[in-house]
C-alpha cells in the first residue's frame, strides 16, 4: 500500500486554514500557530500560502550562534537589523518554520517585522519554554493573533485514515489509532505503516481492521520515546521528571504488563516520583497507568522472554479484571454516568486478539457496546457488539446491540438480521420500528420499566405515556429523565435547554442532542432557537451518524443548499461522477460536497442517506 509511505492528504484541520488564509490575506498581518511536534503546523502553512506567492525561512539547533542564520540566503552578507529589515521589504508573504529554534538576531527580526514591516508573517513554533523572547513576546499579546494547535480530533483522525487507506476504518481500530498517537501525525503515520508491514492490518467486513500487539519498529519506537520524553521534561518538577531510578524503572516494567494497577501495589514514594515526572497517570478509583499508550508496548518489546513471562497477567488476572469491568459497566450506566471510560483488561484482550479464552468476554463486548450507543458513539457500539458475535454468534446481549446501535445509523437490513426470528418487544426492535419511520408501532412495541427503557417514548416525542412512571422511580438518573419528560410536556425551552445541559455533563450526548432539538422547537424567540439548534447539531457531529427522529431536522438544517443537492442525489444512489455531471460540475468539487456534508452529519459514507429524505 504506497499511501501509506507518501505526503497524507490534508485533512482535519479546515477551520483553522480558514482562519490562517484570513490572516494572510490583504489588511492583515499574520499569525503565530503554535503546537507540540505532530500537531501538523507545518503542513497546515504549506496548505494556507499553497496558491500564494511566498518565502519560507527555519531555525535550526545548531545555527543558533549566528547572527541572522535563518535568513543567510535572503541578506546581502553581515547587515544590521535595519538593514536586513529593509532587504525583506519585497516579501509579501513569510513563513517562518521552527520559530523557537530561531537565533535571537532573526527572532528581533521576525518581530521587528511583524510590528513595523509591510510583510504578513506565518509564524511557526512550538509552545515549549526555550525560544527567544522575541519570539515569545508573538504569541503572548503580540501583535499578531495566536492560534495555539491541538493534537488531531479523534473524528479528524479517522476521516484522514479512510482518505489514505481507500476505504472505511473499523471504528475501534481508529480509536486505537488515535488513542496510541494522541494526535501525533508522525506518530500516526509510523504506526500505521508499521501495523501494515507485520500484515496486522486487514479488511474485514469491508472494513480495515488491526488485530494484534502493536509492532514497536526502531523508527516508531525513535518517535514514542521522543515524545515520551518531551511530556517527562514540560513536567512541573524538571529535577523529578530527570530522575528515573530503579525502583522507578521497575515500577514502569510492570505497569506496562498489568496495567492498571491500584495504587496500593506501588510504593507511595515511586508513585509520587513516576507522576510529578509525567510518566504515569493516576485515576479517580485509583488506577495506576502509564501515561502514554506507547509506554507499554515499547517497555514490552524490550523485556526478555523469561521477564515477559513472569510479568504477563495470568487467566485469573484476567478474568477478576473482566468480572469487575463488567460489574463497573452495569454500574456506571444504572448511575447515569456515561462519561469517557478508561481502557482496561477487556479492552487489552479485544485489539491484542491474544488467543486467551475468557468465556466472559462477549458478555464484557455487549456491555461496552451498550456503554458506548448510550454514550452517542453509535459506530462503536456497533463494533463492540460485532467482537463479542465474533466470539459467540448467538449471545442476545450483542445482537441486541448490534441491531440497536444499526437502527440508530439506519442500517435496515443489519438491524433486521440481528433480531430476525425473534419478535419479543425490545428497545432494539422499539428503534428499528422508528427507523422504518413506523412511530405509532414504536410507541406501542415500547417495553421495561428501567428507566432508559421509558425515557425512549421521550425521545420519540410521547412523554405523557411515561411521565408519572419515570417520576416514581427512585434514584437521580429517573429524576432527571422525568424532568426531561416533564419540559417537553409543557413545552419549556429554557427547562429542556437545562436538561439538555445536564444530560451532557452524565456523557450521554445523543440523549442531549435531542433534548437541545427538542429546545430549538419550544423556544418562542428565534434567537434562543439558533442556540438550542446549534448546540444540538454540534452535539449530533460527534455522534458517529446517529439519525433518531428528533435529530433529522436540525441535521439537514446544518447543510448548504448545495451540500443538500449532491447530498440528496447521493441518497438516491447516483456516483460522484454522475452527480457531477448532472449538476455540471467536476467529481472533485462533488467529493468536496459530500466530505463537507459528512463532517456536518456526523457519518463517514453513504449509509443512511436515504433516511434523510
Amino acid at each position: 500500500m504506497e499511501n501509506l509511505r507518501r505526503p497524507w492528504p490534508f485533512t482535519g484541520r479546515g477551520e483553522e486554514l480558514d482562519l490562517v488564509r484570513r490572516s494572510l490575506s490583504a489588511g492583515h498581518r499574520g499569525t503565530v500557530v503554535t503546537g507540540a511536534a505532530g500537531s501538523g503546523k507545518t503542513r497546515l502553512a504549506a496548505e494556507a500560502v499553497r496558491e500564494l506567492e511566498h518565502v519560507m525561512v527555519a531555525g535550526t539547533p545548531g545555527a543558533r550562534p549566528m547572527p541572522f542564520a535563518a535568513f543567510a540566503q535572503l541578506l546581502p552578507g553581515t547587515v544590521s537589523l535595519h538593514r536586513a529589515a529593509q532587504a525583506l521589504q519585497p516579501v509579501r508573504v513569510l513563513v517562518v518554520d521552527d520559530a523557537h529554534l530561531l537565533d535571537e538576531a532573526s527572532a528581533a527580526l521576525v518581530h521587528h517585522l511583524a510590528v513595523h514591516g509591510r510583510t504578513r508573517l506565518l509564524v511557526l513554533a512550538r509552545p515549549d519554554r526555550g525560544a527567544p523572547d522575541a519570539v515569545a513576546r508573538l504569541r503572548t499579546g503580540g501583535p499578531l493573533p495566536h492560534l495555539p494547535l491541538g493534537p488531531l480530533p479523534a473524528d479528524a483522525s479517522a476521516r484522514l485514515l479512510e482518505e489514505v487507506l481507500g476505504g472505511r476504518v473499523n471504528t475501534l481500530t481508529a480509536r486505537r489509532l488515535h488513542r496510541a498517537c494522541q494526535g501525533d501525525l508522525r506518530l500516526l503515520h509510523e504506526l500505521l505503516a508499521a501495523v501494515h508491514a507485520a500484515g496486522r492490518l486487514r479488511m474485514e467486513d469491508g472494513l480495515w481492521t488491526w488485530r494484534g500487539p502493536v509492532p514497536v519498529t526502531s523508527r516508531l519506537g525513535e518517535l514514542a520515546e521522543a515524545s515520551i520524553a518531551a511530556s517527562a521534561a514540560s513536567a512541573a518538577s524538571a529535577a523529578s521528571a530527570a530522575s528515573v531510578g530503579t525502583e522507578e524503572a521497575e515500577a514502569m516494567e510492570r505497569l506496562a504488563f498489568a496495567e492498571p494497577l491500584q495504587a496500593p501495589a506501588l510504593p507511595e514514594c515511586v508513585l509520587e516520583r513516576l507522576e510529578a515526572g509525567r510518566f504515569v497517570a493516576v485515576g479517580g478509583r485509583p488506577e495506576i497507568r502509564l501515561a502514554h499508550p506507547l509506554h507499554g508496548p515499547l517497555l514490552r518489546a524490550r523485556a526478555g522472554r523469561l521477564r515477559a513471562a513472569r510479568l504477563r497477567r495470568t487467566d485469573r488476572d484476567f478474568a477478576s479484571a473482566l468480572a469487575a469491568e463488567c460489574d463497573e459497566l452495569a454500574d456506571r450506566v444504572t448511575a447515569g454516568d456515561l462519561r469517557e471510560l478508561p481502557g482496561g483488561a477487556g479492552e487489552w484482550l479485544v485489539e491484542e486478539d491474544s488467543g486467551w479464552e475468557e468465556p466472559a468476554l462477549p458478555e464484557f463486548c455487549a456491555r461496552r457496546a451498550r456503554f458506548a450507543r448510550l454514550r452517542g458513539e453509535v459506530r462503536e457500539a456497533l463494533s463492540w457488539s460485532g467482537e463479542g458475535l465474533r466470539r459467540d454468534g448467538g449471545h442476545p446481549g450483542c445482537l441486541a446491540e448490534l441491531a440497536h446501535a444499526a437502527a440508530y445509523l439506519g442500517d435496515l437490513e443489519t438491524a433486521r438480521r440481528a433480531l430476525s426470528g425473534d419478535r419479543t418487544p425490545t428497545p432494539a426492535r422499539t428503534w428499528l420500528l422508528a427507523a422504518e419511520g413506523d412511530l405509532g408501532g414504536a410507541l406501542r412495541s415500547l417495553t421495561g420499566d428501567c428507566a432508559f427503557a421509558l425515557h425512549d417514548a421521550v425521545r420519540l416525542g410521547a412523554p405523557g405515556l411515561v411521565a408519572d412512571r419515570l417520576g416514581r422511580l427512585p434514584g437521580a438518573l429517573p429524576a432527571l429523565l422525568a424532568e426531561h419528560a416533564t419540559a417537553l410536556i409543557s413545552c419549556e425551552g429554557k427547562a429542556l435547554d437545562r436538561v439538555a445541559d445536564r444530560l451532557r455533563q452524565c456523557g450521554l450526548s445523543l440523549h442531549a442532542a435531542e433534548a437541545f432539538a427538542q429546545a430549538a422547537a419550544a423556544h418562542r424567540d428565534h434567537r434562543a432557537s439558533r442556540v438550542s439548534r446549534a448546540r444540538a447539531s454540534a452535539l449530533a457531529r460527534h455522534c458517529q451518524g446517529a439519525r433518531t427522529p428528533a435529530l433529522v431536522d436540525v441535521t439537514l438544517g446544518e447543510l448548504t443548499p448545495r451540500q443538500r443537492q449532491v447530498v440528496s442525489l447521493a441518497a438516491g444512489g447516483l456516483s460522484n461522477r454522475q452527480i457531477a455531471q448532472q449538476l455540471t460540475l467536476s467529481t472533485r468539487t462533488v467529493a468536496n460536497h459530500l466530505y463537507g456534508a459528512y463532517t456536518r452529519l456526523g457519518g463517514g459514507d453513504r449509509a443512511g442517506l436515504e433516511r434523510l429524505f
